[in-house]
């Protein structure tokens, strides 16, 4: 956990000494926060089946720096929580529902467009996450026999266990930057690493995230 903020911190104090002998500009720090929506992408290959899971609901806070490289691109790190998970429905009776709270470095490349009062920004990027925690609640109900409970979530690389720690993939996002300081995005990350613990070359099933996230914020 140590590493994941000293990390962080580096990229921060990075892009601060990029921005103060830069001609470009200087560096922005903003705080942005709001929804998720995430999911999974199942792929069993041994049955040649894909699917995504149900949507959650879900909710992100990130802390970033954006650090000028042109007149119309910015380097954009930071650091985040992010809550992810899926809902399962395995019969018309039965739910499971994932709740997994994730730590995420991205560190993303934007084009910046000037556009009214401030400029609409488009970027991607690739992010380093690490799941920390996480909860399954478990929901049967047939009209006769109800019930409700909750197990965490063991996380891991055993065969026993739920879900891998370690996370990779990228990140895209939009949005529009107001000169006031104020801005509002939406995003979708894309994870590559297979989240499934103990899957082999025989087992052959893969388990990624897919994120929806909808976000307002500040930069100063």
């Amino acid at each position: 956990m140590k590493k994941v903020f000293l990390l962080a911190a580096a990229f921060m104090i990075g892009g601060a000494a990029y921005a103060q002998t830069g001609t470009t500009g200087t560096t922005k720090f903003g705080i942005k926060a709001g929804v998720n929506l995430p999911s999974y992408k199942y792929t069993n290959d041994a049955l040649n089946e894909s699917e995504d899971t149900e949507s959650s609901v879900n909710f992100n806070v990130t802390g970033y720096a954006d650090i000028p490289v042109s007149n119309f691109f910015s380097v954009q790190p930071g650091i985040s929580l992010q809550g992810k998970g899926a809902k399962y429905r395995e019969t018309e009776n039965y739910m499971e529902k994932e709740d997994v709270l994730a730590i995420e470095i991205p560190v993303n490349l934007l084009a910046n467009l000037p556009a009214g009062p401030g400029h609409f920004y488009l970027g991607a990027g690739p992010y380093a996450g690490f799941n920390i925690s996480g909860k399954i609640d478990r929901d049967y109900d047939d009209g006769v026999v109800e019930a409700d409970y909750d197990t965490d979530l063991n996380i891991g690389d055993d065969d026993g266990d739920d879900l891998k720690a370690l996370d990779f993939g990228f990140n895209f996002l939009a949005g529009y930057q107001f000169n006031s300081g104020f801005n509002v995005g939406a995003g979708y990350g894309l994870g590559l690493t297979n989240l499934y613990p103990g899957s082999t070359s025989d087992t052959n099933i893969e388990k990624n995230n897919r994120l929806w996230s909808f976000t307002v914020g500040y930069a100063f």
